[in-house]
């Protein structure tokens, strides 16, 4: 176990982080206008949360903000790196965003998150993109205002992207997207090393928040009136194994559920490894718990399983599901899955068929396997062609939807307590608004209701959301 004193940034450090921050807002207030800041963030909502961090050390140092990039001073990408697709979407966004500079010579261009944490991405982009001017990893986020005040001054590209076992720190200011929802962050890192997955590489290894902090972040975003509190993790099972004290993320839940004021609370992600009964009971027994576990369990097959370093069986997964919903009449189940890993055979795959059709999930986030250089699977040899993945595919699409459908046709005619997030985003619907389960509901209503909860009579639905009407 670490020493405590190496995980958390010390309060001299985080002052000195105050002082760079003080020091740009020094330069950006000799100008005569309000100099724009452009965030834009992919992948998990741990980057999403890592993004507000950043919104807030920018807003300290005088930017607004613009959704524009061509407006803005200081455009910074945040980025992900667990599939392909999204790497090869930033670069492509980088690469647009050439023509940004050459209009604007001052903008500064800083690119951060978990892409630029692979020393060969952040070589490749300190070669091959030349206009941008910052890079830094993950470990690096509250070193943001130093880097950025070293461009502002030196005029020099700054790249830091040197590896750590990562660390904590609190009291950086934070800007939130939202005034309903909000991400809090009970750990970080993770120690699990599924052979696909490139997180750990990453992010590095597992570190827990002291409980205090926690409580006290959610007590006032409580107090400002949030309504729907998710706390993040890789794990968040695993948390509070690295503090020496008693502590265990079902006993944190406890902690929160007595916290006062009206809001409810999800969580995500759980490992199935070290998901156990005690979360479930947890669940059902606080009140201000959702009744919706996500439990991604990546593939159906038991061998596949072991190839992925999951350490469970199928059949493990499926005691648990049904604890859960012997425990939590009506919870709703999600998960994720991994098609084509690598030496999965049809009968595997026809193993993962079967398990979706045990569980009854209401919704499912499927992916084709992206090969990621540096972990172990990268060099399984994988004898499947696109043609073969893409059809699995599209069969696991067809099933999901099926029993999505399925399953939302049970709530027509029921009365559902929902909170309505935000203003819809269709033209036949003014609301949207989600289930104590997490489902989206569709509705229309006065935009006085967002951040309301609110009864809903459920009239239709489809494979991907519910409809109402106000009860």
């Amino acid at each position: 176990m670490r020493n405590r004193d190496e995980v958390i940034i010390s309060d001299r450090e985080l002052k000195k982080q105050y002082e760079y921050m003080d020091r740009v807002g020094a330069i950006n207030g000799r100008k005569e206008y309000k100099p724009l800041a452009f965030v834009d963030s992919y992948g998990c909502q741990q980057n999403e949360a890592d993004s507000e961090i950043m919104q807030g050390m920018l807003e300290r140092m005088g930017y607004g903000f613009t959704r524009e990039e061509s407006e803005a001073e200081v455009v910074l990408i945040n980025t992900c790196a667990v599939r392909e697709h999204a790497e090869m979407r930033v670069l492509g966004n980088i690469g647009a965003l050439s023509h940004h500079k050459r209009r604007n010579p001052k903008m500064i261009i800083a690119i951060g998150g978990c892409m630029t944490s692979q020393q060969s991405m952040a070589d490749k982009l300190k070669r091959s993109f030349p206009y941008v001017d910052i890079v830094f990893s993950t470990h690096q986020v509250w070193r943001f205002p130093e880097l950025l005040f070293r461009k502002l001054t030196m005029k020099k590209r700054v790249f830091e992207t040197s590896f750590c076992d990562g660390r904590i720190a609190e009291g950086l200011p934070v800007v939130r997207n939202d005034n309903v929802n909000a991400w809090v962050s009970i750990m970080y890192g993770c120690n699990n090393f599924c052979s696909y997955c490139i997180v750990p590489y990453v992010r590095g290894r597992e570190r827990s928040r002291d409980p205090e902090k926690i409580i006290e972040e959610i007590k006032g975003l409580a107090a400002e009136g949030y309504k729907c509190i998710t706390l993040l993790g890789q794990n968040v099972n695993s948390y509070g194994k690295d503090l020496a004290r008693d502590i265990t993320f079902t006993k944190l839940l406890y902690m929160i559920n007595d916290i006062e004021g009206d809001f409810k609370l999800r969580f995500m992600t759980s490992h199935p490894k070290d998901a156990t009964r005690e979360l479930i009971d947890a669940m059902a027994s606080c009140d201000k718990l959702c009744k919706h576990l996500h439990l991604p369990v990546q593939s159906g097959s038991d061998r596949i399983l072991k190839e992925m370093n999951r350490n469970y069986t199928s059949g493990d997964y499926l005691k648990l599901i049904e604890y859960a919903k012997e425990s939590i009449p009506g919870i709703v189940l999600t998960s994720d899955i991994i098609v084509g890993f690598p030496g999965e055979t049809e009968e595997d795959f026809e193993d993962t068929l079967r398990l979706i059709e045990k569980v009854g999930y209401s919704a499912l986030f499927t992916f084709i396997y992206s090969k990621r250089p540096g972990t172990p699977a990268a060099e399984i040899e994988d004898p499947a062609t696109d043609e073969e993945k893409q059809r699995r595919f599209d069969r696991l699409l067809k099933l999901t939807n099926e029993k999505s459908l399925e399953l939302h046709r049970e709530y027509i005619g029921t009365v559902q307590k929902v909170l309505v997030e935000a203003p819809g985003r269709g033209e036949n619907y003014s609301l949207a608004a989600r289930t104590d389960g997490g489902r989206l509901v569709h509705l229309n209503g006065d935009l006085s209701l967002v951040g309301s909860f609110i009864d809903v009579k459920i009239t239709d639905c489809s494979p991907w959301a519910l409809f109402g009407e106000l009860a």
